[in-house]
């Protein structure tokens, strides 16, 4: 069983997918461990509650936005709950710190994030409205490992959205934020069976 650390700031949509997936037996050989905020009181904590998982608030305010001090009581936190370097698993789902440096390398190719874009199109914040400005007929969604160079890691899993001629940045982001609950935890169980083998850039898939 794959320990899961999942590191939270905002409501807890994909954190919801994640949970749901586990409880349905669809992820079978993970067992998310702890929710882990930097902010109070968001929603993200009632879900991991009514899912009867341990949450954690370890709030940032005043704390710089790259902060290895910060990030090394993160990495305590996980590694008090199972979830270390050599066996465990850290999704982040709405988690809006950058990772230090000294985090990714610890945990390398041991850490998820989701992104609202086809990368390498679009990284970094304001993906959905940058993909409508920029004039895509296609928009999606991104699962890749965390590296140290800001959405760059190896691509998991991509999935399209088609882009409407009458779309808004909420009418697409809401399509995105479908597919992106659809891919997380498909992720995570490819992971948590042990199919996923990294080869350079290339996440490769194993039957």
């Amino acid at each position: 069983m794959v320990p899961i650390g999942v590191l939270v700031s905002g409501r807890g949509s994909n954190l919801e997918a994640i949970l749901d997936a586990v409880d349905k037996k669809y992820i079978l050989k993970g067992d998310v461990r702890v929710v882990i905020s930097n902010k109070p009181g968001v929603g993200a904590l009632d879900i991991a509650r009514k899912h009867h998982v341990q949450c954690v608030v370890l709030d940032d305010k005043g704390v710089r936005k790259l902060d290895a001090e910060y990030d090394r009581k993160t990495m305590a936190t996980l590694e008090s709950h199972g979830v270390t370097p050599k066996d465990g698993l850290i999704a982040l789902a709405g988690y809006f710190r950058i990772l230090s440096p000294q985090f990714v390398e610890k945990y390398h190719n041991r850490i998820m994030n989701v992104h609202p874009a086809l990368l390498p199109s679009f990284p970094g914040l304001d993906a959905q409205k940058r993909a409508l400005e920029h004039g895509v007929k296609i928009a999606g969604a991104t699962i890749h490992f965390v590296a140290k160079e800001v959405d760059a890691g190896p691509i998991i899993l991509q999935g399209h959205v088609p882009v409407r001629d009458d779309d808004t940045v909420d009418t697409l982001s809401e399509r995105i934020l479908r597919e992106e609950h659809r891919l997380y935890p498909e992720a995570i169980r490819l992971f948590t069976e042990g199919r996923l083998r990294i080869e350079g850039r290339r996440v490769m898939l194993a039957v």
